[in-house]
């Protein structure tokens, strides 16, 4: 006799859902304890804990993982909320070996703070400095392990100060993060018609003042220092929002009223400033630094060093030495690890050159994510 049982519940049906995901997350759970135990075995391999020391941080080993993440990369999830969910496992393993010191420009939820996160985790030790000069002196005389300054705007072109710094800096570029301009309206009001004050930084309602114009007309903009005060006026006054970047509004207890408000696509590049210098990950960058004597076709000459091997140039930028009238340093990126061996050719016949004294910044992974 065979009986007809009735087809599952919606009920049954969800239970037995959860229960699998349950599962799965104690799968995920064993594997990330498994990743950590790896990881403690890999500093005690190394000698991991004493300060100073660059090998525990490695930006070439970090890149390869998101690389090789995004060529297997398929299903349902974004790829960029894998490389987030990558950023805090690797945070939080390299503070297993040592806690991460790292100094970024302040102020907190400027984007030298959201690029440091996004490079470093939330594993890490952050702290804001008030200048670039104070962001290199901490790592200079080891009150930091790394810092993150800004180098270069995609609209507004280079941060001059950050390269000047490193004339007589002993540190050297660690990696490199791009991050892309983007602001949020957020208010603790639940409609644009309720908006009755705008409180933003300088730099937000520079950025956003078209889209103001057009969606908030006459509506009164307040100038404030740094965002997490005009986060805070726009929690607790009444009819008051703020210009934020993204994506903030979960921090800053707020709700996001707009997106990508901004007026035009942007993006900044931040470097990792520390001491020592990666390894190869096969995807490299090399900035360097040299002068060179006041002669016709001299800078041709140099620039040819680097075009016969093939060798691509990202960057060339010029800056007054600061040391005697029109002499000038030049600063340059180019494509490959100071260890291949077009590079290592080009730079050694550069260094043999009459008239030119040139130092090596950097060979750095080439942005991963």
């Amino acid at each position: 006799m065979t009986i007809d049982l009735p087809p599952p519940s919606e009920a049954d049906t969800l239970l037995a859902l959860r229960q699998a995901i349950d599962a799965i997350d104690d799968r995920i759970h064993d594997l990330i304890m498994e990743r950590a135990e790896q990881v403690l075995e890999v500093g005690r391999i190394k000698g991991a804990g004493v300060r100073a020391d660059p090998s525990f941080y490695r930006p070439e080993r970090e890149a390869s993982i998101h690389r090789r993440l995004a060529a297997r990369h398929q299903g349902a999830l974004p790829l960029s909320a894998v490389h987030r969910i990558y950023r805090e496992i690797i945070s939080a393993s390299l503070s297993l070996e040592k806690p991460l010191s790292v100094v970024y420009l302040g102020p907190e939820y400027a984007f030298t703070h959201l690029a440091a996160l996004k490079q470093f985790g939330s594993s890490c030790q952050l702290s804001a400095s008030a200048s670039i000069d104070e962001l290199f002196h901490e790592v200079e005389v080891s009150r930091a392990d790394f810092a993150v300054a800004p180098v270069e705007n995609s609209n507004d072109g280079m941060i001059t100060h950050t390269l000047d710094r490193f004339v007589d800096s002993p540190l050297s570029i660690r990696g490199e993060i791009y991050l892309e301009v983007a602001y949020d309206l957020l208010s603790g009001v639940t409609a644009l018609d309720g908006v009755r004050v705008l409180h933003g930084t300088r730099m937000g309602l520079s950025r956003c003042r078209n889209w103001i114009d057009r969606c908030l007309p006459g509506v009164p903009t307040r100038l404030v220092e740094n965002v997490a005060e005009a986060a805070r006026l726009a929690t607790t006054e009444p009819g008051a929002a703020c210009i934020a970047p993204s994506p903030l509004a979960e921090n800053l207890g707020c709700q996001r009223l707009a997106e990508h408000i901004e007026d035009r696509a942007e993006e900044i590049r931040f470097l990792v400033i520390g001491r020592g210098e990666p390894t190869r990950s096969g995807q490299d960058k090399t900035s360097l630094m040299f002068s060179l004597r006041d002669q016709p076709g001299f800078l041709h000459q140099v620039l040819g060093i680097f075009a016969r091997r093939q060798i691509n140039l990202s960057r060339i930028e010029s800056r007054p030495s600061g040391k005697q009238a029109w002499e000038y340093l030049f600063f340059l990126d180019v494509a490959g690890h100071v260890s291949d061996p077009p590079v290592a050719g080009a730079l050694e016949e550069l260094m043999a050159m009459a008239g030119v004294t040139m130092r090596i910044l950097g060979s750095y992974p080439v942005r991963a994510l």
